[in-house]
């Protein structure tokens, strides 16, 4: 493919022929609103919050769905824009609990601070389990709202608990399709969809069952993209902002899926599948997604080699543990031993574990876990 140039907010900028305006824009560093855009999904259009004035071209086109142009003209933050992007976001915040969002002081507020504006526990941003990480939040920030004409309307719907990861309450959705269509076009099961029409619309079930009767996998994609605190980790909750962040790999199968693990106070908060690789690509099992923080900190949890001495187990260094069994197996015939690899390990180990048995200890004893 070749390569075109375009001009965003004066500043020229060469990308890929077939990029979209909101992908040169984001390489050049330069901002766009948007809500129901994510990478990992086709260009939808439907919050209209990264709508742009190019020279030449009739009414705001979205930046998300335009193609760029060789030789095409970009402003993106003109008051007109900012205009119409308040009034989408009031319609927005209509329906979402705001008073912080509008609010000039929301920056230097704790969870335990008094009110000047006397709103509900239950409506302030300090409360929400996506405070400092919420796209919403940025969004407000980045166009300016400070108060909304629309009158504010609950939806007062009951915050579902019945699944065993994570929470979703409707009450803060935003109705960008994001988890929808991550469901729909990367996970390729459907478990989800929008129901009802109008005002009525929301994300959910066929006839409204519960996920764990519909084909929900419980990957956990519709959490990582959802860009407000409806769909919510349950184990991290509250937990707030990560101290650090630390790339690793699944330890659950051969696969190696790419993770981040979020810390805090040296335990880990949640788990992240990295997007930037060629194995996983943002995306994990139930177990990657959700396990991991269970099983490191669980408190029976092996975590050094255990040597039976006098009839109970004792802790041990790897190089104990590894001289005790080399020493053993010399007292055993080939046909008394049999080699049981793990379907954790990855294939280049399993290979060198059957070769050990057939190579090293001459017989063809052995088995795997995978089929258990």
């Amino acid at each position: 493919m070749g390569e075109i140039t375009l001009t965003i907010e004066g500043q020229e900028i060469t990308v890929d022929e077939g990029m979209t305006v909101l992908d040169a824009a984001e390489r050049a560093g330069i901002y766009i609103p948007t809500l129901c855009y994510h990478p990992d999904l086709a260009p939808y259009g439907a919050c209209r919050l990264c709508i742009v004035e190019i020279e030449k071209m009739r009414g705001l086109p979205t930046a998300c769905t335009t193609p760029a142009t060789d030789g095409m003209v970009v402003q993106t933050k003109t008051p007109q824009l900012q205009e119409f992007r308040r009034g989408i976001l009031e319609l927005m915040l209509s329906e979402h609990p705001h008073p912080c969002l509008t609010c000039w002081r929301r920056e230097r507020c704790g969870p335990y601070d008094i009110c000047l504006r006397n709103v509900d526990v239950t409506q302030r941003c300090v409360t929400c389990p996506n405070n400092g990480i919420c796209e919403l939040q940025d969004v407000v920030d980045y166009i300016g709202i400070d108060h909304v004409d629309l009158p504010y309307t609950s939806r007062e719907l009951p915050i579902d608990r019945e699944n065993p990861f994570f929470e979703r309450d409707y009450n803060l959705c935003i109705l960008c399709g994001r988890c929808v269509r991550v469901c729909q076009e990367v996970r390729g099961v459907g478990a989800i969809a929008f129901t009802s029409r109008g005002s009525e619309s929301l994300p959910g079930t066929a006839f409204g069952h519960p996920l764990r009767d519909s084909d929900c996998k419980y990957c956990g994609a519709c959490v990582d993209v959802c860009p407000t605190g409806a769909l919510i980790e349950r184990h991290r909750k509250y937990k707030g902002i990560p101290d650090s962040k630390v790339a690793t790999t699944c330890h659950y199968c051969g696969v190696g899926c790419q993770l981040e693990l979020e810390l805090k106070d040296g335990r880990i908060m949640e788990v992240i599948p990295l997007r930037d690789n060629d194995v996983n690509r943002g995306q994990a099992c139930v177990k990657g997604r959700f396990s991991i923080a269970e099983v490191v900190h669980h408190p029976d949890r092996l975590t050094t080699p255990l040597i039976k001495k006098n009839g109970s187990f004792e802790e041990a260094t790897w190089d104990e543990a590894l001289e005790l069994v080399a020493s053993k197996l010399s007292s055993f015939n080939k046909d008394e031993i049999v080699v049981i690899s793990s379907a954790k390990c990855t294939n280049e180990d399993n290979y060198v574990m059957q070769k050990f048995a057939r190579a090293g200890l001459g017989h063809n004893n052995v088995d795997h876990c995978a089929r258990l």
